[in-house]
């Protein structure tokens, strides 16, 4: 099936495209790293003006949303650009907000899809950590069939991008909601954190190429560019397909979602382990291409090479992602198991 997004759909992530190019996103990222979360704070803000945290929340709450589609075009761009923060969290929290509802869901989702707040969201199923708990307004967590608003973050543990930071929330915390609603909500939840997790790592994995393409047309050995090396452009093309076979399939999950289709979780299952993996493919090409200059943390290049591997692992592992698609979709087994 060929997939292709509506003149309005191109329109927005050109738009964002040239938002995030003017706002000069490594550096933003290296502050966020540093712990100054203030050019984060105003990158989020020019987001949430852009409508893309809307995109989450239903109309009920002020928001536009769910739209999958809009948020795989949205989200592919904030990986072009390493937009870091939660922002896959704060999309996940806001279905899960609007899933449970609530006191909670009135006074959180407004805000949310303003940028008046940013959230960040814990699923005790994918490890004890939370991202950025330090840097947003609120920290939600699920534990069993419990919701809470946990209180400040404690332990930190090492990540290897450091502009992903970490945190254990610390115990106890408000009691939001419980029961048999919370954990499925959860469930559902986690399945759109893994699908804008996706996004994020295609765009990333696209950024990655595009740099790499350029290099290898300037660096030069034995009075030619490397690019004009037959294993050179073997490896681009390798790389450029594990994209161009990703992007489908997260459009197709897009689809899914929309249609609430009871494959979705299959679905997304598949478009995270093919785009993580192209994601962590395309990083692995340009960490060769570039040579040992692709090391060096002064390299913008840098930014995104440390990015590729935990989004490919966040919200569930490409372990965890193909037994999902083989046990829901056993003809794929074939393609996925290897």
């Amino acid at each position: 099936m060929r997939f292709l997004l509506d003149d309005e759909q191109r329109e927005f992530a050109r738009s964002l495209d040239a938002m995030l190019t003017a706002a000069d996103t490594p550096s933003v990222v290296r502050a966020w790293a540093a712990g100054n979360h203030g050019p984060g704070r105003d990158l989020w803000a020019r987001l949430a003006g852009a409508g893309v945290f809307a995109l989450a929340v239903p109309e009920a709450y002020e928001g536009v949303g769910p739209l999958p589609v809009e948020l795989a075009v949205a989200f592919t761009e904030l990986g072009r650009h390493a937009v870091p923060g939660p922002v896959v969290e704060t999309v996940a929290a806001a279905m899960l907000l609007a899933d449970v509802g609530g006191p909670a869901a009135k006074e959180w989702l407004p805000r949310l899809a303003s940028g008046a707040a940013s959230a960040t969201l814990r699923v005790a199923e994918y490890g004890p950590y939370v991202l950025d708990a330090d840097a947003v307004d609120a920290v939600f967590t699920v534990t069993g069939d419990e919701l809470r608003l946990a209180p400040g973050p404690g332990e930190r543990s090492v990540s290897s991008d450091p502009a992903r930071r970490l945190l254990r929330p610390g115990p106890g915390g408000e009691l939001l909601a419980s029961g048999a609603r919370v954990s499925g909500a959860a469930v559902r939840a986690a399945r759109w954190a893994a699908f804008v997790t996706a996004a994020q790592a295609l765009g990333t994995g696209e950024a990655l190429l595009r740099t790499t393409v350029a290099y290898v047309k300037q660096r030069t050995q034995f009075g030619s560019a490397i690019g004009s090396f037959q294993a050179v452009k073997h490896r681009l093309a390798d790389t450029l397909i594990g994209l161009e076979f990703a992007r489908p399939l997260l459009y197709g999950a897009a689809l899914a979602l929309a249609g609430d289709a009871p494959d979705a979780g299959a679905a997304v299952a598949a478009a995270k382990v093919a785009a993580g993996e192209a994601g962590y493919a395309a990083a692995r090409t340009a960490l060769q291409l570039h040579g040992a200059v692709g090391y060096t943390q002064e390299l913008d290049l840098s930014l995104w090479l440390r990015k590729a591997r935990p989004l490919r692992d966040a919200w569930g592992t490409p372990g965890a992602c193909r037994a999902r698609v083989l046990a829901e979709w056993p003809a794929a087994s074939e393609d996925l198991a290897q």
